[in-house]
């Protein structure tokens, strides 16, 4: 039966299998079967394809010896491991039909390989015609020997060590490039992308945080960058999605172009200059998604809290500001100015609909639950109020009481979200280590469930 199927369905049977061993059993199923494996348009190497090879063959034997039979290959994904000169072998033989390549390299530690020539990154120049690359676990500390990459439209580092002149040089040979994504990198310590089609872009850089960047992409529509110190962006007119945080330094200056289309921001790290949150909040006055979790400001290594911050001035600053999520110092950087006690009749907050709290403190404890129930007054379309009491010192005086107050504000606003079974939304209070005291209050104004 399986000789009589017509040549159509065969190739159609063999387009779908990709995985090595598959390839590999189809070629015993019959002559007919594998003579077909001309047709194969893509080859998959799991990490353990090869964990028990033939006595007279390595892995990069098998993968030529397949890729060889390959008529035309389009996509090569190769995870076990393999050598320069296979990788070169493969290449010679499908790099001109490759439109997808990805490589597990696994060289960040094997220091012999800085002395290889040609690496195993030069050898990714004979695939000029790549649309796709995606490389994990390699070392780009010098220029790889590559020619200009005119098709790549998608360029993927993960796990990577890199030298600042090699990384620029590579993202310079891809100059038609419409997403980047550089993940968990060392190393760098100044990048500039110039790259007119770009439209995401995701740059994580570990280490120190003092890195330097520079990005000119009139396209560019979303970017997410760790690790950064300084940041400049001068063409944004399309940038929907915008995230910066930096876990192990501070961010010193944020530099931006337009961004009246600024859809979402989210701004996290241990330490923001004040200069720097100053100006994205004023650039990202039509954000409709706010997201903020800087637990200190200060221009040096002192760490300094929040100034205050008038509640009117920041929503009317933010007017079409749909969803809010605020942490410790900037809720209670909100809380600290009474600009709440001499409130414009007028003023209202016309779009926040979703409102995400995580309260740190049970100082200032008056202030906070005035500027809870000011969201409620001014937030006329407030749907959903969520507030996370995270981290607190259960013996401190005051804890206890503060927590009162929310369980009173949750039940005095039992329009918000019913309590029993039926809403599905309860209070819940979770036991913790003696340092740490965690509750979850859900708040839902239509009474649905959550």
């Amino acid at each position: 039966a399986i000789e009589l199927l017509p040549d159509g369905v065969l190739q159609f049977i063999l387009s779908h299998i990709n995985n090595g061993r598959d390839v590999a059993y189809c070629n015993c199923v019959s002559k007919r079967w594998k003579n077909s494996m001309a047709y194969i348009k893509s080859l998959y190497f799991t990490r353990n394809a090869f964990d028990n090879p033939s006595h007279n063959e390595n892995a990069d034997m098998i993968v030529k010896r397949m890729v060889s039979a390959v008529e035309r290959l389009e996509e090569l994904v190769v995870y076990c491991p393999f050598s320069q000169s296979g990788l070169a072998s493969w290449l010679s033989l499908a790099g001109p039909s490759l439109s997808h390549l990805e490589l597990r390299m696994d060289n960040l530690g094997d220091n012999t390989i800085r002395h290889e020539c040609p690496s195993k990154l030069d050898c990714v120049g004979a695939a000029m015609n790549l649309k796709t690359l995606k490389l994990w676990g390699v070392l780009i500390e010098c220029t790889p020997k590559w020619d200009v990459f005119h098709n790549l439209r998608i360029l993927e580092v993960v796990g990577a060590r890199l030298e600042d002149a090699a990384v620029n040089a590579v993202i310079q040979a891809c100059p038609n490039l419409t997403r980047l994504l550089l993940l968990g990198c060392e190393g760098v310590h100044s990048i500039s992308i110039n790259l007119p089609y770009l439209e995401q872009c995701k740059l994580d850089f570990y280490g120190l945080g003092n890195c330097t960047l520079t990005l000119i992409s009139p396209k560019i529509e979303s970017l997410e960058v760790q690790g950064c110190s300084v940041i400049k962006v001068p063409e944004t007119n399309h940038l929907k999605n915008l995230s910066i945080s930096n876990s192990g330094g501070r961010v010193y200056m944020v530099d931006f172009g337009n961004l009246e289309a600024l859809e979402f921001l989210s701004m996290r790290g241990i330490q923001w200059c004040w200069a720097a949150i100053c100006q994205m909040l004023k650039l990202a006055s039509d954000v409709k998604h706010l997201y903020m979790k800087v637990e200190f400001t200060g221009n040096y290594d002192a760490l300094q809290p929040f100034p205050e911050i008038d509640f009117v001035d920041f929503f009317n600053s933010h007017p079409k500001l749909r969803k809010f999520d605020i942490h410790g110092a900037m809720f209670a950087a909100l809380c600290q100015k009474n600009s709440l006690k001499h409130v414009d009749s007028e003023f209202v907050i016309p779009c926040l609909e979703e409102v995400y709290i995580t309260v740190r403190s049970p100082l200032n404890a008056e202030q906070k639950m005035s500027t809870l129930e000011s969201l409620l007054k001014y937030g006329k379309n407030l749907r959903t109020m969520v507030i996370k009491i995270l981290q607190m010192k259960g013996s401190h005086n005051s804890a206890d009481d503060f927590f009162d107050e929310i369980c009173r504000f949750r039940y005095m606003h039992h329009f918000l979200a019913k309590m029993g079974a039926e809403s599905n939304v309860p209070l819940v209070i979770v036991d913790s280590p003696p340092t740490e005291m965690d509750g979850l209050l859900l708040a839902d104004a239509m009474g649905t469930s959550w």
